[in-house]
């Protein structure tokens, strides 16, 4: 990550551990968008109980978050990671068995366990073992790394969902499971959470959730995180679990091509996860956050305004590289604004707390283009996006950071 300082095996391993864990968990998520058509038409069920299917995923992923978050600072790091690989893995296979609406609800909540574990654990793997001034682009390769599941899942759905259905897509879920092999041999605990560890058992220490509010400026802090990764999940989940099925819609595609056009989208956020990385390390994060905040609030009206096929490819890249862009950066400041003691379980229920509020979008936006046009559903993620920014710059934490950069 740094010219003058080479990555050792160690980093590396877990950069790619990480880059791989995100790209199979992104993969499984961009399963659900590019089937959710199929899935409504053949269960004949509605626009919103279709948007239920995602929000029952980002429950389980707060229900996992938290006892993964957990578990990952009381047990290590690398041990959980294995764990949520298998499970969400398992989780996915099975839903190829799914023939109604409940099985399907029950086994994207169990996948969301899950899902829902790897990312405070895998973040915090990430932020021990790379230093303060790296920890933004560390985050955002292992980020691109989920784009890159998605760019997979696309041209997977493009290929298998027309020929085979949507429930044998899920089928190619359970390849995570030799990730976990990979993990276990070569992925090694960071001193810094050994050190950590071994001290809070010397002291008796707890790892609590009320570790994360213990003083009011600590909770007000930890709501405006959570406040942030609600929007950034509503956002998220939203435009993704949706674009696809508009994208049909509004230009009469078919699932293969509605496919070709998401990747577009996805490299607009493969760029934007990177340069944000950058910005983060290089100025500090509320410039970063603020950029990208400001900007998805404008350019989620693009895809209601454009009328040809490639000013609408256009208009996907603008608008996956500001909403998703901020996605790493996340657990970037929460790894530098925590303890290493309490590091996983501040990521994860934090993240989590977002998904599981924040994956209701996808029920709200299913409920809109049932009643409303699609000037009011960009219109309300565009609002989330402008409250989200005045959050932003509210959070005592974030300009603490930018000031220790100045000093530096």
């Amino acid at each position: 990550m740094d010219n003058t300082s080479p990555m050792s095996t160690n980093q590396k391993w877990v950069l790619a551990s990480m880059s791989s864990g995100f790209l199979l968990e992104n993969m499984d998520v961009m399963f659900l968008s590019f089937s959710l058509s199929e899935i409504i038409a053949q269960m004949h069920v509605s626009s919103t109980a279709g948007g239920w299917i995602g929000t029952f995923t980002n429950l389980g992923m707060f229900f996992g978050g938290a006892l993964f978050g957990l578990l990952g600072d009381r047990i290590g790091r690398v041990k959980t990671f294995s764990y949520t690989i298998f499970l969400f893995a398992i989780a996915t296979g099975l839903t190829y068995f799914a023939h109604n609406i409940t099985a399907l609800y029950a086994l994207r909540f169990l996948a969301g366990i899950g899902a829902g574990g790897e990312y405070g654990v895998g973040i915090a793997l990430i932020a021990e073992n790379f230093q303060a001034n790296q920890i933004g682009r560390a985050s955002s390769v292992a980020a691109v790394g989920g784009q890159i599941g998605s760019i997979v899942a696309s041209l997977l759905a493009a290929w298998i969902i027309p020929t085979y259905g949507w429930n044998t897509l899920f089928l190619f879920g359970v390849v995570p499971v030799v990730l976990t092999y990979f993990v276990r041999r070569h992925v090694k605990e960071s001193d810094e959470f050994l050190a950590a560890h071994k001290k809070a058992e010397e002291t008796g220490e707890k790892i609590s959730f009320g570790r994360l509010f213990e003083t009011p400026r600590l909770a007000l802090q930890t709501l405006g995180l959570m406040l942030m990764t609600i929007v950034q999940i509503a956002g998220y989940f939203g435009l993704m679990n949706w674009l696809p099925s508009i994208v049909q819609k509004k230009q009469g595609l078919s699932v293969s091509g509605s496919s070709y056009w998401m990747i577009a989208t996805i490299i607009g956020m493969s760029i934007g996860i990177m340069v944000f990385g950058t910005i983060m390390d290089k100025i500090c994060p509320r410039w970063a956050f603020g950029i990208f905040l400001l900007g998805s609030a404008v350019v989620v009206f693009a895809i209601v305004n454009v009328t040809s096929y490639w000013t609408m490819l256009l208009a996907g890249a603008l608008t996956g590289f500001f909403s998703n862009g901020m996605f790493g950066g996340y657990g970037a400041v929460i790894s530098q604004l925590y303890p290493t003691e309490i590091r996983s379980t501040a990521n994860n229920l934090i993240m989590n707390t977002g998904r599981a509020i924040g994956g209701f979008s996808s029920v709200i936006i299913g409920a809109l283009m049932d009643h409303y046009n699609l000037y009011v559903v960009m219109g309300f993620l565009s609002a989330l996006y402008i409250i989200s920014f005045l959050v932003m710059i509210s959070l005592p934490g974030l300009r603490e950071i930018q000031t220790k950069k100045r000093a530096a």
